[in-house]
C-alpha cells in the first residue's frame, strides 16, 4: 500500500488490508510516497493505493471483499 503519515484514510486501508491478509496468510508492505518524489508525484493525491501483484487494485478506499477476491484469484 502507497499512503502517507497522519492520513486518516491510509489508516483504515491498512486496517482492512492487515486483516484480510493476515486471514489470508499473504504479506503485505507500506510504503510512505512522502519518501520519495517520483512517488508522491504519481501517488500523492489518491493515497491510499493499494496494489495486488504489482498492479494497482483501488485508491482512497479498501473494500475488504474486492481485496479478498482479488488475493484469491488464480493468476
Amino acid at each position: 500500500m502507497y499512503g502517507r503519515p497522519g492520513c486518516h484514510l491510509c489508516e483504515q486501508a491498512a486496517e482492512v488490508i492487515a486483516r484480510v491478509c493476515a486471514d489470508l496468510g499473504e504479506e503485505w508492505v507500506e510504503i510512505s510516497v512522502d519518501d520519495d518524489p517520483a512517488l508522491r508525484e504519481e501517488y500523492g493525491e489518491e493515497v491510499p493505493v493499494t496494489l495486488v501483484d504489482g498492479r494497482r487494485h483501488d485508491f482512497w478506499r479498501v473494500d475488504e471483499t474486492r481485496l479478498r477476491e482479488a488475493l484469491t484469484r488464480t493468476p
